[in-house]
């Protein structure tokens, strides 16, 4: 079986030894690949998309910055990417390209993993991206009675409320000014910018915003522990990981790709035991 991933800036991604460790734990044969466009444009992903499927790619996850451009190419898609607006993975045949979005499943799974029932309450995201749009959706399946927005684009802020708006459910935006105040009334904390990442270290919010919510996220996993997340840990909140949400959506990937229930446990606990970190967030 052939798989892969389609996105500008992956050469570290660790999706292949995922799935690698998914095929070999269910005794399936597959490889999984890297496939980077040579440009951000909807020819180079149309070329990329082209020659995967002459050469009987069966799936391929999708990721920055070519989410909403993948949609151009379903035959047909779930209820989550009519809902986001965007894929992160397609399925392959020679008939059709379907359609999903794992970041809204998957993050579902992991809140759920983590938090169980808790219900998401009042919720600040910080970053309105691909990733931030499709978990501001899936907030509102974990009991989520308002999403406040912030982005240091506007207009991408202004764009996700909206669409949240005439989806039925609450949300609104806010500005800098406004941040630390804000946060200090909600239940849940979300970062999906790539501060904290090592290559941009940092907090997205300031520490003393962090304190009076029951919980956080960071959908950065480069480092596992980022500072966010500590500070979140130390507050007393409880966390759910960049690495949850990355183990969950490539959980849901294949087994969409392969029509095959995985045992999340025994991957979890292999994948622990072979790749990930001491971590005390794990």
């Amino acid at each position: 079986m052939n798989l892969g991933l389609i996105g500008l800036s992956i050469k570290k991604s660790s999706s292949p030894q995922m799935h690698h460790l998914l095929g070999e734990l269910n005794k399936l044969s597959l490889i999984y690949r890297l496939h980077e466009p040579k440009e951000n444009s909807n020819a180079a992903f149309s070329t990329t998309l082209k020659a995967l499927r002459e050469r009987n790619y069966q799936g391929v996850n999708i990721t920055y910055p070519f989410k909403q451009i993948a949609l151009e190419y379903c035959d047909c898609v779930d209820e989550a990417v009519h809902l986001v607006g965007a894929t992160n993975t397609l399925k392959i045949s020679e008939q059709s390209i379907q359609g999903f979005n794992t970041d809204y499943s998957g993050f579902i799974r992991a809140y759920q993993h983590r938090l169980g029932s808790l219900a998401a309450g009042k919720v600040l995201l910080i970053g309105a991206g691909g990733v931030g749009r499709a978990i501001a959706f899936a907030l509102f399946k974990l009991g989520a009675t308002q999403v406040v927005i912030y982005d240091l684009n506007q207009q991408a802020a202004d764009s996700l409320a909206l669409a949240l708006n005439e989806a039925g459910f609450v949300a609104n935006t806010l500005d800098a000014a406004s941040l630390t105040k804000e946060a200090q009334g909600c239940n849940g904390l979300i970062n999906c910018t790539p501060v904290g990442h090592y290559t941009m270290l940092g907090l997205p919010i300031e520490v003393a915003a962090i304190g009076n919510q029951q919980w956080a996220f960071d959908a950065v996993y480069t480092p596992l522990d980022t500072q966010f997340l500590q500070e979140c840990a130390q507050e007393g909140l409880r966390i759910v990981t960049g690495f949850d949400l990355f183990y969950y959506q490539a959980l849901n990937a294949f087994e969409i790709f392969t029509g095959i229930e995985v045992d999340a446990v025994e991957v979890m606990e292999e994948y622990s035991r072979r790749f990930l970190i001491n971590s005390q967030l794990v």
